[in-house]
């Protein structure tokens, strides 16, 4: 055989390695963006998790926030009214 003939056996030995890696490359690829698929659905999973247990946590916190400021603003207004007819007494005179 000659010179040419070696050449070509050789190339054509590295253009099946080469498609070889890329098989398995391409394998490599699809196999890890599984692994990462999956990685993020538990992530998502776990986010939700936790978003509930905040929203359980926050919401009671919410809840006895508001009742406290109705509280404080429902004493206002009476101490505001309290003011008020005070005032009305001292301006015009006791009321009959």
């Amino acid at each position: 055989m000659g010179n040419l003939t070696d050449d070509m056996t050789r190339l054509r030995g590295e253009v099946d390695a080469l498609r070889s890696d890329r098989g398995a490359l391409m394998q490599d690829l699809a196999r890890g963006a599984k692994d990462l698929a999956s990685t993020v659905s538990a992530m998502q999973s776990d986010f939700a998790a936790a978003h509930a247990t905040m929203a359980r946590k926050t919401g009671k916190a919410r809840t006895s926030y508001v009742a406290r400021i109705k509280r404080q603003v429902g004493r206002m207004r009476k101490e505001n009214a309290s003011d008020l007819a005070g005032a009305s007494q001292v301006w015009f005179g006791k009321a009959k």
